[in-house]
C-alpha cells in the first residue's frame, strides 16, 4: 500500500491528502505564486480547495502571515478560478 502525502491547511487547520489542497508559495525573490505542481522552490502554505477556505484566508490575511510577505489580488482570483 502506497502512503498518501498528509498536509494541513492554514486557515482551517485540516489533516487532508496533498491532492485535497493547492499551495501558495513565496518565491525566494519574494514573489508569490500559485504552485500546481506542488514542488516550486520557495516556502509554502497550504489551502484547501474550497470557497470558503480562500475567503476566510483573505479576509484574515493568514497568507500574508504564513508567508511574510503581502499577497497580491490576483493571487486570491487565481485561487478562486482554479476551484471552479
Amino acid at each position: 500500500m502506497k502512503k498518501i502525502p498528509m498536509r494541513s491547511c492554514v486557515v482551517t487547520r485540516e489533516k487532508l491528502p496533498k491532492s485535497e489542497l493547492v499551495r501558495v508559495v513565496r518565491t525566494p525573490e519574494s514573489s508569490v505564486i500559485v504552485d500546481l505542481s506542488g514542488k516550486a522552490n520557495g516556502r509554502g502554505a497550504y489551502l484547501k480547495k474550497d470557497l470558503v477556505a480562500i475567503e476566510k484566508a483573505e479576509k484574515s490575511k493568514i497568507l500574508e502571515r504564513q508567508l511574510e510577505v503581502e499577497i497580491p489580488t490576483s493571487i486570491y482570483e487565481e485561487l478562486r478560478n482554479l476551484i471552479k
